[in-house]
């Protein structure tokens, strides 16, 4: 065969449009090609690599194994290469190949996944990577660039990091606890709730932060602790009866519907402001039609 690779993009498409439409001529008329050099193509490369691509039945020409083989992942590389075109038009005009997006584990999913929906629609070629990010850890990612941008992140938002934020609302935090729960009867006893907090157990998500000063959110640390990894493993850790912490309402509001969960009479509610941010220094267009998708559904309501 030489040292040259006789399987060509050119050939591959050959081979494609033979398969698709059964026969050499019918092939041709699609890639506007002499059935002559169709022929040529395909008899050319089965003299290089001494194969037989093609057997005849009746009328049509059908792969033999060893064609189907190298039509399978040709099609692969070929959508890979029309895939690679579009993606360098796409960054010569200022479009990004990949967006990386850590989610706070606050924020409403459903909510997210539909902006979401609605920009891959408009840019189905951009490539996403997400992530999820607890308190300090969104804005860590950012500053070290293992994201691009970060949607929900709570404040205050760090100063001197060269961070562009929009608010993107608050998050509406109530304490909890599940009602089958023994001491859920208190949940609507100021004074004798106050004074059982000690024997309930609080639930508490990690930081993802990894370097930076990590925090925690809540209720006192008075008392047992359970740590979780996200909003969902608290979530069921309070339905389990394990312990109490704040969540946010709209992961848990057919929780209340439904009497599963009860709120507890702390007389206070946490109301986080939190934001999208992002590089001062990353201009791309996906982000700019991303974030302003997302701004504009930033009630958090689906």
């Amino acid at each position: 065969m030489g040292n040259r690779n006789p399987i060509t993009l050119e050939v591959l498409e050959i081979i494609d449009a033979i398969d698709r439409r059964g026969s050499f001529a019918k092939a041709a008329e699609e890639i506007n090609k002499a059935t002559s050099a169709i022929s040529y193509g395909v008899q050319k490369l089965e003299e290089q690599l001494d194969i037989a691509l093609f057997h005849r039945q009746g009328r049509r020409s059908v792969l033999t194994p060893a064609g189907r083989l190298i039509l399978e992942e040709g099609r692969k590389i070929l959508n890979t290469t029309a895939k690679l075109a579009n993606m360098a038009k796409e960054v010569a005009t200022g479009w990004e190949p990949q967006l990386r997006i850590a989610v706070e584990s606050l924020e409403s999913y459903p909510v997210f996944f539909d902006v979401l929906s609605t920009f891959l629609n408009e840019h189905p070629s951009i490539e996403i990577d997400i992530s999820e990010c607890m308190l300090n850890g969104g804005w860590e990612a950012l500053e070290h660039n293992r994201v691009d941008l970060v949607v929900g992140v709570p404040g205050p938002v760090p100063l001197q990091k060269g961070f562009r934020t929009i608010s993107f609302g608050s998050n509406d935090l109530i304490p909890v606890i599940a009602t089958h729960h023994p001491l859920a009867k208190l949940a609507n006893d100021h004074h004798a709730l106050t004074n059982a907090l000690p024997q309930l157990r609080r639930i508490i998500t990690h930081d993802t932060a990894r370097t930076n000063v990590v925090r925690s959110e809540g209720l006192s640390s008075e008392g047992q602790t359970l740590y979780v990894q996200n909003q969902d493993q608290k979530v069921a850790a309070i339905l389990a009866g394990i312990g109490i912490s704040h969540l946010p309402r709209n992961r848990i509001q057919r929780h209340l519907d439904n009497g599963k969960l009860a709120i507890l009479n702390l007389e206070k509610t946490t109301q986080h402001e939190k934001f999208l941010a992002w590089k001062i220094g990353n201009k791309g267009k996906g982000l700019q039609a991303l974030t302003h998708l997302l701004a504009n559904r930033s009630d958090n309501t689906p």
